[in-house]
């Protein structure tokens, strides 16, 4: 990623098939993202003053960052075991649909593909009541994230609404501003209200309007495929299974190594 002048990729969903008739129930949907770090290993910013979490856990969970109004949001629980349909569904943290993700390294000559599931972090993380998505998300994605050497006694200071935060605060002002945006997707009718306009820039780190549409989605790998094009005369593909622990979750990564 390091390599990357803007480390973009692509993340495929399923979409509810809009064809009723149609002999599969979902259809792909793709776009681009930015990744945002790893989970629990929130990237340096020296312009992002928000209260950070201590040095606790490390994970190989990628993230980035979205708007509950966008589809995607619906995708990631429509297509979950939980099925979710409705808008009032999809507002808080959860989700847990299956996805892909590609990362083309061109300076490397290096593709990373990504099989696993997707998750949403929302304002709900941690609320006074914990709905059933934020259990998920906190048994899904907490069951992979590794405590790191030294960390087990902050291990009670670890906020997942501090680190929330911090991925908006790690934003831009006019990135966080877009979260203020007209509702994406929608016919352009007239002058949007006061509170939903283009190009606005956001200070406040708790601006209650750009937070109520701010999530930070988490992917959780279950295979992961490197195919180094370096070299054509050596050029292979790796492919990383992760085996979980049938006692605790937690697991390991075995390696393959296959013909491009």
């Amino acid at each position: 990623m390091a390599e990357m002048p803007s480390p973009e990729f692509v993340f495929a969903s399923l979409h509810s098939s809009p064809d009723s008739k149609s002999p599969t129930p979902y259809v792909p949907r793709l776009r681009f993202c930015i990744y945002r770090g790893m989970w629990s290993q929130l990237p340096e910013n020296k312009h992002n003053d928000s209260p950070k979490n201590p040095r606790v856990y490390d994970s190989d969970l990628p993230t980035f960052t979205t708007d509950v109004r966008m589809q995607k949001v619906g995708e990631l629980f429509g297509s979950s075991a939980g099925k979710a349909s409705r808008d009032d569904q999809v507002q808080g943290s959860g989700g847990g649909g299956p996805c892909e993700a590609v990362y083309w390294i061109k300076e490397k000559g290096m593709q990373w593909r990504m099989k696993g599931t997707a998750f949403i972090v929302a304002p709900d993380i941690e609320g006074q009541e914990e709905s059933s998505g934020v259990r998920t998300v906190k048994s899904e994605i907490g069951g992979r994230m590794r405590i790191v050497d030294g960390g087990e006694d902050k291990e009670g200071e670890w906020s997942w609404a501090t680190e929330l935060t911090g991925h908006f605060g790690n934003c831009s002002p006019g990135m966080r501003g877009s979260w203020r945006n007209p509702p994406p997707g929608t016919p352009v009718e007239g002058e949007p209200d006061k509170d939903h306009q283009l190009a606005q820039k956001v200070t406040d780190l708790h601006d209650p309007i750009a937070r109520s549409n701010f999530r930070v989605v988490i992917i959780k790998p279950d295979e992961v495929e490197a195919t180094d094009l370096s070299n054509p005369e050596t050029a292979r593909r790796r492919k990383y299974t992760f085996v979980a622990d049938a006692n605790d979750g937690n697991g390991e990564w075995t390696e393959e190594e296959l013909w491009p």
